[in-house]
């Protein structure tokens, strides 16, 4: 059974992980879980890949199965995992969804919150979820980007990425790996708001060349005829 990734496994619950482990012993897996996974993997996919109606549907099918449960704070983690698709993007909306669960989400969760909003304090690192922490807690741009380089789920490195882009903390080799990163996993959305924010960079530094050329690898992602 394909899972879902990394990002995911570490913020929705140990009853949906243990669920997404497919394991063949003990009693059935109840509905509820199965239904959550196989659209959580759908809408982060579709978001990713830029089908915005697809991600909206899938992702109100996994909340109407975890809400079935009447567990407040897995949908809350539900609510984060659609807002890191977001930051992995450099979509900086607000996290409303989590925001009005904020009052029953677990320290963790509202800890992840804080890190996706940008407002990450000190004593928030130490409950993030593990491939985080080192990018988090990083005290300079090149040890940053070192340690997001060094994130081995693609989403997980991109929400890294996005976190420190958000915080103004953003190197040229962060920028790369980013690019690299959407690239390899075909990912449409982030792939052209990270080539976006590679040309305007070089276009702010004079480097009108290398602009284009990312313009042109822009225009390829986005289906346009860079010649027309």
């Amino acid at each position: 059974m394909k899972k879902v990734s990394l990002t995911s496994r570490l913020l929705i619950s140990a009853a949906i992980s243990a669920a997404l482990a497919g394991c063949s012993s003990g009693p059935p897996v109840p509905d509820w879980k199965m239904n959550a996974q196989s659209s959580i993997e759908r809408f982060e996919a579709a978001y990713l890949n830029g089908k915005a109606l697809v991600e909206t549907s899938e992702f109100k099918r996994a909340r109407d199965a975890i809400s079935a449960t009447g567990k407040i704070e897995l949908v809350a983690r539900l609510e984060l995992v659609r807002c890191a698709t977001r930051v992995a993007s450099l979509v900086f909306d607000d996290c409303g969804g989590f925001d009005q669960l904020n009052q029953d989400a677990a320290p963790a969760d509202r800890a992840y919150a804080a890190y996706l909003a940008g407002k990450a304090q000190a004593g928030d690192i130490a409950l993030l979820p593990e491939p985080h922490r080192a990018a988090a807690g990083a005290g300079s741009e090149p040890a940053a980007a070192a340690a997001v380089a060094a994130i081995k789920d693609p989403l997980a490195q991109l929400v890294a990425a996005g976190v420190l882009f958000r915080s103004n903390r953003a190197s040229p080799a962060l920028l790369a790996t980013a690019v690299d990163t959407a690239s390899a996993q075909g990912w449409s959305r982030p792939l052209l708001a990270w080539l976006g924010v590679q040309a305007l960079r070089a276009r702010q530094a004079g480097d009108t060349q290398e602009a284009q050329r990312l313009r042109r690898r822009m225009d390829l992602v986005a289906g346009k005829d860079s010649a027309s």
